[in-house]
């Protein structure tokens, strides 16, 4: 009679470890998700910032070739007649 006991009990703790796993795997699912979630929007920052340094750049690279091209006239004067 006391392994019909067990048996019966038995189940009853397989199904409740079952859900308490199945509990887990939902947080963790949610935290992934939410990770998931705020690498996407850093991405999204980060090509926005990697777009803004492509502008800089560009705006200092030919704020640079003025001052050099004031600083050096001879040097253009000759760059262009070639």
């Amino acid at each position: 009679m006391n392994a019909f006991h067990h048996s019966g009990n038995a189940p009853t703790n397989a199904t409740q470890a079952k859900e308490r796993l199945y509990s887990q795997l939902s947080g963790s699912l949610g935290r992934m998700a939410r990770a998931i979630g705020q690498t996407a929007d850093l991405c999204a920052q980060l090509q926005t910032d990697l777009h803004a340094m492509r502008t800089f750049a560009g705006l200092d690279a030919a704020k640079l070739m003025t001052v050099a091209a004031q600083l050096n006239p001879e040097d253009a004067d000759t760059s262009r007649a070639e």
